[in-house]
């Protein structure tokens, strides 16, 4: 076996199960505000593309996805982040993949040299897991960076050493983040840009959150816009991943894509096409149909403001906790409880049948910091009326505290 498989950690959920082994749950409903699957119901639109090609089961797929895929993904770009109209060639700067699950973990072992000397992948803390699964099988040395409330719970790329930036070999970015909801401001992502040029490494940017927001007016940034704003429209360095999990509410469909760097595609293409990963027909023809509509995602957003708003009200008098810039997620303090994020878990999970996720199993300890600590992550998908009985479960808990 890969020795370095031993090197993984228990997925988050893994862990819980051993946390709640023994505890006996509330009377009540579940309510789990868990894991982050959306359960707004799958737009039509999609399930009927599906089922007209289905047909198309009956041929090999190409792993660099159909034409009319790849100039529906770059129109979308375009048209999202303001993008030069002739910036992206969608036969070079465009792949299409199975989710940014898949692609985000590829990608590390696609691009990482382990032969060079102390190879290094950075990444935010917390993080979604597959950063570190990914860093630990390309044989790289993962580097966490803690994202607290005094860093606006983004990376802080000052406090990384010039030894560290001659290491890294790639860097991932979640914007909007997960847990944390905070977009990577313009001027961050741009000294980014200059960093990476200067130290010779890949920009990975993680935005499959990137379309829930809750200002129409105030759009999440994105790596390729501000890279081409900057004058890089060859994207050198730049890497994005999205997908239709979050945004089109079909987190079975499995369907993302990877855009940028046209040198990197053509090299991850060469890996992919060994990896065996090509997207099914049927799916291309529903990611195109999906891709093309912006009015199930206008109503998406509209539902999680519903939501924040009415579970904000509820939460904020009771707990440290604020509206994220972007996302589904609430980060939550447990400021004052008199308890940590283990037996918060444990307690709400008793006493009101409701689930959440410790933040310390979303985060690596640096330092003697572990910024999840005391924290939890409650993902706001069920739907309101839920979501609104779970807030005021947790209230009456935390108020007979």
């Amino acid at each position: 076996m890969n020795p370095k498989l031993a090197r993984l950690q228990p997925y988050p959920f893994q862990k819980i199960a051993s946390l709640m082994k023994g505890v006996a749950a509330a009377d009540k409903p579940l309510i789990s505000f868990a894991i982050g699957e959306p359960k707004h119901p799958t737009p039509d639109i999609i399930l009927e593309a599906m089922r007209n090609h289905i047909a198309g089961l009956a041929n090999y797929p190409l792993t660099k996805g159909d034409a009319v895929l790849r100039k529906t993904i770059a129109d979308w770009l375009t048209r999202r982040f303001n993008l030069p109209d002739t910036a992206l060639d969608p036969d070079k700067h465009i792949l299409p993949v199975n989710g940014t699950r898949e692609a985000l973990f590829a990608f590390a072992q696609a691009v990482i040299d382990a032969d060079k000397t102390r190879p290094q992948l950075l990444m935010p803390n917390p993080f979604y897991q597959i950063y570190e699964g990914a860093a630990f099988l390309s044989g790289a040395e993962p580097v966490y960076l803690p994202c607290t409330p005094e860093t606006g719970f983004n990376p802080d790329f000052d406090s990384v050493s010039v030894a560290t930036w001659d290491n890294c070999q790639l860097i991932y970015l979640c914007s909007p983040g997960n847990p944390t909801g905070a977009v990577v401001p313009e001027d961050q992502i741009l000294k980014l840009l200059e960093l990476a040029e200067k130290h010779d490494f890949i920009i990975a940017s993680d935005e499959c959150y990137s379309e829930i927001y809750f200002d129409e007016a105030n759009l999440p940034v994105g790596l390729l816009e501000v890279a081409a704003k900057a004058g890089n429209t060859a994207f050198r360095r730049c890497m994005v991943f999205h997908s239709l999990s979050k945004r089109s509410n079909a987190p079975g469909l499995r369907s993302g894509f990877v855009a940028g760097d046209a040198a990197i595609i053509e090299k991850f293409l060469l890996y992919r096409t060994y990896h065996g990963c090509a997207m099914p027909p049927p799916t291309q023809a529903a990611s195109i149909v999906a891709w093309n509509d912006e009015n199930h995602v206008l109503d998406n957003r509209k539902q999680y403001r519903e939501k924040f708003d009415a579970v904000l009200d509820i939460l904020a008098p009771v707990m440290n906790v604020q509206k994220p810039e972007a996302g589904f997620y609430l980060w939550a303090g447990l400021d004052g409880l008199g308890m940590d994020d283990e037996t918060f878990t444990r307690e709400i999970y008793s006493a009101q049948h409701i689930k959440v996720v410790p933040g310390s199993y979303l985060s690596r300890e640096v330092n003697g910091l572990n910024p999840g600590k005391n924290r939890i992550r409650m993902a706001l998908v069920a739907t309101l009326d839920e979501c609104i009985e779970g807030a005021n479960r947790i209230k009456a808990y935390i108020n007979a505290i």
